[in-house]
């Protein structure tokens, strides 16, 4: 499982850079100067362009994936927030399903350990304060709604089932349809028994 290296330094603007994401229009390239344009000018402010990576909300190019576009819907934009959260941080979770409510100094000493001890104090503290930070704006509990809800998304219309169902039955039941014919025939009425005989020749020969 992963755990992210990317951290911000201004944890402060983290809150405010998100408020921005949702009120701005999606851009087709998520760069410095996007950052710029909402606002957020300082030099270390990039650095969230790579936290935004790590969450899955950007590629490499730094194209908006379609989880950032799913945190543009308000309604589930923390949920969407807490899976990229648990992607990211998918070591720290491993060792406790509930690492949102750990405290900044418990998770400074897991990722310490989890990172083999190869990062420095400082750094660690700047990458706990980040996931802390991250975790006070997503919403947990969310989650379990919001997958269902995708889940539901992938369900097929049950109209279009019952129209192809239903097409495929009248192509199976036109399949065993065959033709057959009726004939009535109407005999004279006479005694003479060669006149019988020579309709039921006829019949046998034309027939039959």
């Amino acid at each position: 499982m992963p755990i992210t290296e990317a951290y911000y330094v201004q944890v402060k603007n983290v809150a405010d850079i998100f408020e921005g994401i949702l009120n701005a229009q999606a851009p087709g390239k998520f760069t410095q100067k996007f950052l710029y344009d909402l606002g957020f000018t300082g030099v270390n402010d990039r650095r969230f362009v790579g936290v935004l990576k790590s969450l899955g909300f950007i590629d490499e190019g730094g194209v908006p994936t379609q989880r950032y576009y799913d945190y543009l819907d308000e309604e589930n934009s923390k949920s969407v927030l807490a899976i990229g959260i648990r992607e990211a941080y998918g070591d720290l979770f491993a060792v406790n399903q509930k690492a949102y409510e750990m405290t900044s100094t418990q998770v400074k000493r897991k990722l310490k350990s989890l990172l083999q001890g190869k990062k420095s104090d400082a750094v660690l503290k700047k990458m706990a304060a980040t996931f802390i930070t991250l975790c006070s704006l997503a919403d947990f509990s969310g989650i379990p709604k919001i997958m269902e809800k995708k889940k539901d998304d992938t369900k097929p219309d049950k109209e279009k089932v019952i129209i192809k169902e239903s097409s495929k039955a009248k192509a199976d039941v036109s399949k065993e349809l065959s033709l057959k014919y009726s004939i009535n025939i109407e005999l004279p009425n006479t005694r003479d028994q060669l006149v019988y005989d020579a309709i039921s020749r006829s019949i046998r020969e034309n027939l039959l």
